[in-house]
């Protein structure tokens, strides 16, 4: 088949001699929205996970939990606790343990910034998602403050009050286009 010159990828570049252009595209495998719910989240950051090879064949095939996990900093190390990635089913006597400590990769500035604000009070470190970029496995974690219970009422509130108001925007346009 015969393609322009014009529309053929230039040769050269570092994306090229590779053989493979990133594009940096996410595949959402976990995503914990209770986080959301009971954690005002003041910064996120995105971090490398150290998996074994059943744990990224699990991952693969979109099973893992992260509700009750949460981050914590031992010896200038973020690890991920409490994480749930379920055995692999074609895994044999080398499969993973489904709740251990997993690294999470940081750069050193970032730990330290973490290890400061965590230690401060009612502020915590809890994974967001988990998800592959690049055909690598990353965790969306996240420096959150606790919500009291009033706080999260108001939120439900407000995301309630933007639904209505959608719902109404939408009705008005088609009552409009219908006219």
């Amino acid at each position: 088949m015969y393609v322009p010159k014009e529309s053929q990828p230039k040769q050269g570049g570092a994306a090229s001699a590779k053989g493979k252009v990133k594009d940096g595209k996410r595949k959402l495998v976990a995503q914990n929205k209770k986080a959301r719910h009971d954690y005002a989240i003041i910064d996120t950051y995105e971090a490398g996970i150290v998996l074994s090879g059943t744990e990224v064949k699990s991952l693969r095939q979109g099973r893992a939990s992260l509700t009750d996990g949460f981050v914590q900093i031992d010896g200038n190390e973020a690890w991920l606790h409490n994480a749930h990635i379920p055995e692999y089913s074609q895994g044999t006597w080398t499969n993973h343990a489904v709740r251990r400590k997993r690294k999470l990769l940081l750069h050193r500035e970032e730990i330290d910034k973490l290890e400061a604000k965590s230690q401060e009070t009612g502020h915590t470190i809890v994974p967001l998602a988990l998800y592959f970029k690049d055909g690598r496995a990353k965790a969306e974690i996240a420096l959150a403050r606790g919500k009291k219970e009033y706080d999260k009422r108001q939120t439900l509130r407000e995301k309630q009050d933007r639904r209505e108001s959608d719902r109404a925007i939408a009705a008005a346009k088609r009552k409009q286009r219908g006219v």
